[in-house]
C-alpha cells in the first residue's frame, strides 16, 4: 500500500511542474533546479506511490491514474500555502482574520460593493477578492483556493454548500435605434439573421446564448462572434457589430444612460440565480463565517436593482 507520509513539497512541486510544462527540462527551468534533481524527485515520489506517475505516450506529459491524486494534492497544498500567506500578512497588518472571496467576472460589477459594505461592518477582517471566468473559478474551487465563491450555476462535480442570493437576469442588448427594440412582436427569424456576440466556450453566458439560439432556431445554424470580455461585448454592441445576451448586472449603467437598449420577447429576460458557495466538508473559520452570514442576511440589498426596460 502506498505510504505518502514522507513525501515532500519539493517532490510535489517537481511533479506538478513536469505535468504542467510537459517535460523534465522545462520543469527544471521553471523551478530553477537541474534536470537530474527533478528526475530524482520524480523517482522518489514514484517509489512512495508504488508506480509510474507520468504518462508520456502522447505529446508532452500527462498524469497516470496513480498520478492524478498526487496532482490534486499538489494543487491543494499550493492553495493552502497561498491562503496561509494571505492570512499571515493580514495578521501582521493588524487584521483579525482574512477571507478569500472569488467571483466570476460577471459578478465583478457588484462584488466590490459587497466587500466595501462588509469592511465597514467588520473593519478588522481583510477580504481578498479574486475575479476569474467560470473555468478559472471552478478550478480554484477544485483545489480549495477560496473560502467563498459567488457564481451562477454551481459545478455539478464539486460538493458545495449553496446559498441562493437572488435573481440573475440576462437580457438581449442592442444599440439604441435598432428596429427590433420597439417591435412588439419580434419573430425568431428576426433574431436568427443577426450576429450574436458572446464570451468564450465554457462561460456561463455563452452556454446560455447557445441554448437560447438552439431553442429559438430549432436546430438552424446561427452565427456567434467570440469576444474576450463583457466590456468588449458591450462596446461592440454599442458600435453596431451585433447583439448579445448578457447579464443585466453587467450593463445596468449603459442601459440607464441609454447607450444600450434591450430587445423584448416573451422568453426574455432569462432569469437564473446567483449563489454563494463554499466547499462541503471544509469548515469555515470565524472570518469566513462572518462574511458568509453578512452576505446571506443582506442579500436582498447587495445585488443590483433591476433596470427598467427601454
Amino acid at each position: 500500500m502506498p505510504d505518502l507520509r514522507s513525501l515532500s513539497l519539493k517532490q510535489l512541486r517537481a511533479y506538478a511542474a513536469v505535468i504542467r510544462s510537459g517535460s523534465v527540462t522545462q520543469a527544471a527551468q521553471q523551478l530553477s533546479l537541474t534536470a537530474p534533481a527533478i528526475s530524482n524527485h520524480l523517482k522518489t515520489l514514484e517509489a512512495l506511490a508504488g508506480g509510474p506517475l507520468v504518462d508520456r505516450s502522447g505529446d508532452g506529459a500527462a498524469p497516470t491514474a496513480l498520478g492524478r491524486p498526487l496532482l490534486r494534492i499538489a494543487d491543494e497544498v499550493e492553495a493552502a500555502i497561498e491562503r496561509g500567506e494571505l492570512q499571515l500578512r493580514a495578521l501582521k497588518q493588524g487584521a483579525e482574520g482574512c477571507v478569500v472571496l472569488a467571483v466570476v467576472s460577471t459578478a465583478k460589477y457588484f462584488a466590490p460593493q459587497i466587500v466595501a459594505a462588509f469592511g465597514r461592518a467588520f473593519p478588522r477582517v481583510k477580504v481578498t477578492l479574486s475575479v476569474g471566468n467560470r473555468g478559472e473559478i471552478i478550478a480554484g474551487l477544485e483545489r480549495n483556493a477560496y473560502d467563498l465563491v459567488i457564481m451562477g450555476r454551481p459545478p455539478a462535480h464539486i460538493e458545495v454548500e449553496r446559498i441562493v442570493l437572488g435573481d440573475h437576469p440576462h437580457v438581449l442588448i442592442a444599440p439604441p435605434g435598432d428596429p427590433l427594440i420597439d417591435d412588439p412582436e419580434v419573430l425568431p427569424e428576426d433574431l436568427m439573421a443577426r450576429t450574436f456576440l458572446a464570451r468564450e466556450e465554457g462561460s456561463g453566458t455563452r452556454m446560455l446564448t447557445n441554448r437560447f439560439l438552439e431553442r429559438l432556431g430549432g436546430g438552424r445554424p446561427f452565427e456567434i462572434v467570440e469576444m474576450g470580455s463583457n466590456e468588449t461585448i458591450k462596446q461592440a454592441v454599442i458600435a453596431g457589430l451585433g447583439v448579445a445576451i448578457i447579464s443585466e448586472h453587467t450593463c445596468g449603467a449603459e442601459l440607464a444612460e441609454r447607450r444600450l437598449a434591450t430587445i423584448a420577447m416573451t422568453s426574455l429576460p432569462i432569469v437564473r440565480q446567483w449563489y454563494l458557495l463554499s466547499r462541503m466538508g471544509r469548515p469555515l473559520d470565524d472570518a469566513a463565517r462572518s462574511l458568509r452570514d453578512f452576505i446571506r442576511e443582506r442579500r436582498a440589498d447587495l445585488l443590483p436593482a433591476p433596470v427598467a426596460p427601454r
